[in-house]
């Protein structure tokens, strides 16, 4: 069993339903007891309808911050390749402060096409991609460091994603959290997990220090607290988020995912 408690998140997708909803769904989150609040970083719906009602990512997390108590909040995962690295910190910076210092800065490569060319931006390559976010890590690291205020505490690093010649090495030398992804078996995780602790021993950095987590879809919650969960936690993942859709971000599903953290966590 790993050292570090388990941690359940609610990742809200903000699409497909009204503003005052979600943010409604991210209080009722905090008040449950979620220990992160998180949501996305894209410009269009990735359910439904294609088109429907969609928000931005810091904007919303600005929101939360301000609506919140508790919970963490971050993005899961910003897209790197939508803002210049130095503002990107910037701005988790200041929404840190709003919050109080609860901020996690989530980092992803992208990935959705239609994102990059309705807003103007060059899709690239997957390859080309991570390498920026590789030479970009550093950058935000060391702008954080400049600040003025800093964030209110030691801003943590998650990165998403599970490459194995260019994502996990960027989690052994810079993450402090590591969303792998949304799997629907826990074995699939397995070789990865392999693979990112070969990677740590490159780096010489210890795993413990990287808190491991993974994803759950809306619609197998109870299958995958039953059956999944616990061969993940044999393997090292401590924090599960859980994905809710609009309208209405039933984030009240989660409970028995709440119940089990506390069991366990005693």
């Amino acid at each position: 069993m790993p050292d570090r408690p388990i941690r359940i998140a609610a990742q809200l997708h903000p699409q497909q339903g009204p503003f005052a909803n979600l943010l409604s769904a991210a209080v009722r989150a905090d008040e449950l007891g979620y220990d992160i609040v998180y949501t996305w970083d894209h410009f269009f719906p990735l359910y439904g309808d294609p088109d429907g009602e969609h928000y931005e990512c810091f904007t919303t997390l600005a929101a939360f911050a301000q609506a919140t108590r508790r919970a963490e909040i971050g993005p899961l995962v910003a897209c790197n390749s939508y803002r210049n690295p130095q503002l990107i910190v910037d701005m988790a910076r200041t929404i840190d402060h709003v919050s109080g210092g609860r901020f996690i800065l989530g980092m992803g490569s992208g990935w959705k096409e239609r994102d990059y060319d309705e807003y103007g931006y060059e899709f690239g390559t997957a390859a080309s991609r991570l390498r920026a976010l590789g030479r970009d890590l550093p950058i935000m690291k060391e702008r954080l460091a400049r600040l003025n205020p800093p964030p209110v505490r030691r801003m943590p690093i998650l990165i998403a994603g599970t490459g194995r010649t260019l994502t996990l090495p960027l989690v052994a030398r810079y993450a402090d959290s590591w969303h792998a992804s949304f799997p629907d078996r826990a074995e699939r995780e397995e070789p990865i997990v392999a693979r990112l602790l070969e990677w740590c021993a490159e780096y010489e950095r210890d795993p413990s220090e990287i808190e491991f987590g993974c994803g759950v879809q809306p619609n197998d919650l109870d299958r995958f607290l039953e059956v999944e969960a616990p061969r993940l936690l044999e393997m090292g993942f401590t924090q599960f988020t859980l994905g809710f859709n609009g309208p209405g971000w039933a984030v009240d599903a989660g409970r028995d995912w709440l119940a089990w953290r506390d069991e366990v966590n005693g």
